[in-house]
């Protein structure tokens, strides 16, 4: 941990944080019990996301500002025919449509939606997001509305840009599909309302099913360091 920045492939299941604590607690431990210099992220995964996280180490978190707006790269499965309320596999059936096309078809209908997704969208953001909301994490405000039966329906839209959304397979299962895409989007794009775009466009409804990043500006997943390799650097 002595570079600035370290490339991470996180895994899935865990938070963004918890890929820093991981290193924090490692960077003490090798070092005789001393406090962990500081370590921030240009750019958060969900927990149930992988992939590629920039970190920045010591002098190298004052980079972060500038790494976060850069465009990045990640391959989306995309579920269709069935939406939830977080907007991934997360969350609770919220509606389900079965998928009565056959494969090539549906393929054809997917390419040239996501064809026509490409440029800037207006979207709205998923309610269990990360956006401050007068204060307020999104997905708080979501789960705090959970609790009481209600849904929290005021959510943030935002310009999105897409680059490039290029479809790489469709499989059918039973009366459901799952998508596979290749998405190069500007900085603040959710993938998840991306998913969601995309179910309207073909009348489906649609949620993420999973997600990796692979590229953040010129920072490649291929060059990436799982959690464990660099406690073993570290040593």
């Amino acid at each position: 941990m002595e570079q600035d920045l370290i490339l991470i492939d996180k895994p899935k299941g865990i938070t963004s944080f918890d890929v820093i604590r991981r290193l924090r607690r490692s960077y003490s431990s090798m070092h005789n019990g001393e406090k962990a210099p500081k370590i921030g992220h240009a750019g958060t995964l969900d927990p149930l996301a992988t992939g590629l996280m920039v970190l920045g180490v010591g002098p190298g978190t004052k980079r972060l500002t500038e790494l976060t707006k850069l465009d990045k790269e990640y391959i989306a499965e995309i579920l269709i025919g069935e939406s939830r309320t977080t907007s991934d596999m997360e969350g609770e059936v919220v509606e389900e449509k079965a998928v009565v096309e056959a494969v090539e078809i549906l393929r054809s209908k997917i390419s040239t939606a996501l064809t026509e997704m490409i440029g800037e969208l207006r979207l709205p953001v998923s309610a269990y997001s990360a956006i401050k909301v007068d204060g307020t994490p999104m997905y708080k405000r979501a789960r705090m509305a959970e609790q009481k039966g209600e849904v929290v329906e005021d959510v943030p839209v935002r310009i999105m840009k897409v680059y490039e959304a290029k479809l790489l397979t469709v499989e059918l299962y039973a009366d459901r599909a799952v998508a596979r895409v290749r998405f190069f989007v500007g900085s603040g794009t959710y993938i998840r309302s991306l998913a969601e775009e995309l179910g309207r466009r073909l009348c489906y409804p649609a949620c993420l099913h999973s997600l990796r990043r692979t590229k953040v500006g010129g920072f490649n997943i291929k060059d990436a360091l799982q959690i464990e390799e660099v406690f073993k650097k570290a040593r």
